[in-house]
């Protein structure tokens, strides 16, 4: 039976991978939907992703690939399919409120899991969308307890990603490293300027002219994970901090739904501490 699959592959650069890979996907009789590829002169490295459509058995076009890319490879045969995703939340709903919408509408192309929150604030909310909602309290709990029982829930579920839809808490090392490349947050501010809390009022107090925001996966250097999207709109003088803090949630839910939609359709490579977008 005929499918289709998104090819994802980074390696070592050599001259004529291109012409190779493809002639794995020809002598199989595969159709070539789509193609991009991109060499990071600076490290020598180079990434492909291409989709296919025809018949194959995803293990033996694996090893077919193997067999003429250098051996530093990775590469992910990845038959399209939703997503699973779960959302971390506080208080704040726009960013939340926009998955949910988008999900609903079947925009999202991902299934919630679940959302989990430290304060019950968004219950309501969520429970308009028939999405199951965790409240965990970290009332009188140390960050590494709450964690804890956070991560009890969460390693309940088998799921792709975690996003952080304002959910407004530093992560431990221990966490960040048990869903390494999975978090993906949305910060309110052009990063790599003013990380940390309140963005906004930082801007406002240095003058900006232009304010934005950054999705991107979560390291444990604060703020300074891979970039997956940004963008930013124009203030002025007459801007209050709690103007541009307004405005900014507008950009903010944008952001991290065109970097949710570039993640979730595989066209995201991280690429040391950057990221390779197709």
């Amino acid at each position: 039976m005929e499918k289709r699959a998104r090819v994802l592959i980074d390696c070592e650069d050599a001259k004529g991978l291109v012409y190779q890979i493809s002639k794995v996907f020809y002598d199989r009789g595969l159709n070539i939907d789509n193609n991009r590829e991109f060499v990071d002169k600076e490290y020598g490295r180079f990434f492909m992703r291409t989709v296919v459509t025809g018949i194959f058995e995803t293990e033996e076009l694996l090893t077919e690939l193997k067999s003429v890319v250098p051996e530093d490879a990775h590469i992910r045969v990845i038959e399209p399919k939703a997503k699973k995703i779960i959302l971390l939340a506080t208080r704040e709903s726009h960013a939340l409120g926009d998955i949910l919408v988008r999900h609903a509408d079947g925009e999202l192309d991902a299934t919630i899991e679940c959302v989990i929150a430290n304060h019950d604030t968004l219950e309501t909310l969520v429970n308009r969308f028939d999405i199951p909602f965790v409240h965990i309290s970290a009332e009188g709990l140390s960050r590494e307890a709450h964690e804890a029982k956070v991560m009890e829930c969460i390693d309940r579920y088998a799921f792709d990603y975690m996003v952080l839809a304002k959910y407004m808490r530093i992560l431990t090392p221990r966490f960040v490293e048990a869903y390494e490349k999975k978090i993906i947050n949305i910060h309110h501010s052009f990063l790599p300027a003013f990380i940390g809390a309140n963005p906004y009022k930082q801007a406002y107090e240095r003058g900006v002219k232009i304010i934005g925001a950054t999705a991107h996966f979560v390291t444990n250097d604060l703020d300074e994970g891979p970039i997956i999207a940004q963008d930013v709109i124009p203030v002025n003088h007459r801007f209050e901090w709690r103007d541009m803090q307004r405005a900014g949630r507008d950009v903010e839910k944008i952001v991290l739904s065109r970097a949710l939609s570039l993640v979730l359709h595989d066209r995201v490579f991280v690429n040391g501490n950057k990221t390779v977008i197709f």
